[in-house]
This record gives C-alpha cells, sequence and structure tokens, in this order.
C-alpha cells in the first residue's frame, strides 16, 4: 500500500481536504483508506448500548457487524499508542492510505497551509513534506498547490506516488 500524508496546524483544513481528493481518487478506480490521528480522546460507542456494555465489563476488543459495515473497537488499556506502521498493518490491503496528522512521521507529505491563520510554516522543519496545498500566493522552494483544487491535489499525490 502506498502511504501519503496531510499535515498543517489545527483548522487549516486537512479533513476537507482529503474529503474532496478521496472521490478524486476512487474515481480512477482506486481503494482509499484513511488513518487520522486523533490528539484527543474520542468514543465512538453510545452509553448503554450492547457494545458499550461489553467494552465496560472488560472485553479488550468489540467487533460490530452488520450488512452495511463492520468496526473493530479495541480498548487501549493502559498500552501505548500503536505507531503508524502498526495501524497501517490493521488496514485491509487498498491502493492508498491517506494519514491526516502524524506530523512528526517520516512519510510524504501535503502541508496544508492558510497564511491568514497567522501559523508558521512547518516545510522548513521536516522534510518529509514534499507540497505545499494554500490559499495564498506563497514563494518556497517546494511545489504550491492551490487548496480549493481538490483535482490538482490529487493528481500530484498520485504522480508523487506512482499510481496515475
Amino acid at each position: 500500500m502506498k502511504v501519503f500524508g496531510f499535515a498543517g496546524w489545527s483548522g487549516s483544513g486537512k479533513t476537507t481536504l482529503i474529503e474532496r481528493v478521496i472521490p478524486e481518487i476512487t474515481a480512477r478506480g482506486l481503494r482509499v483508506s484513511v488513518i487520522k490521528h486523533a490528539h484527543h480522546g474520542f468514543d465512538v460507542d453510545k452509553p448503554g448500548k450492547d457494545s458499550w456494555r461489553h467494552r465496560e465489563a472488560g472485553a479488550g476488543e468489540i467487533l460490530l457487524v452488520s450488512d452495511e459495515r463492520w468496526v473493530l473497537m479495541h480498548k487501549m488499556r493502559g498500552a501505548p499508542e500503536p505507531d503508524l506502521s502498526a495501524q497501517l498493518e490493521i488496514l485491509s490491503p487498498c491502493d492508498l492510505v491517506l494519514v491526516e496528522g502524524f506530523k512528526d512521521v517520516p512519510i510524504p507529505k501535503i502541508e496544508i497551509h492558510r497564511p491568514a491563520h497567522g501559523k508558521a510554516l512547518l516545510y522548513p522543519d521536516n522534510p518529509a513534506i514534499v507540497a505545499i496545498a494554500t490559499d495564498a500566493d506563497l514563494s518556497a522552494p517546494l511545489p504550491c498547490l492551490n487548496l480549493n483544487d481538490p483535482a490538482t491535489v490529487a493528481a500530484f499525490i498520485l504522480t508523487h506516488q506512482g499510481l496515475s
């Protein structure tokens, strides 16, 4: 599986760009998966539901299955967060995994940058950044892509990953 990341400050538009890039890539017949790093605790379960009750009773994993989807919930119970390579091993095979977050993991990535947010660019300190998607004119030694043109961003990723 090819792996490509998106990095940027909170609120820069990483999720929105990924959401707009996925259909551009899947329209070409490629299978795409996403790994998103959450900095805060999160819960996809609902208190009182059967799966929540199983987890609260001490189950380490709960696999919910229906005719539309399945989800595996794994309770960490004090274990360290798995690194990106361990997470990639869990995924079903696909053509491309898009990764949101994991700024410091050395995978090729696009930096999402909005100068209006007043945050510094990440690329000078992060050699894994291979391009910048921005909503402004920017002078940088890397390719600068229009943040509002997901087709161009998708094409860049596919070319970079040898999938075009």
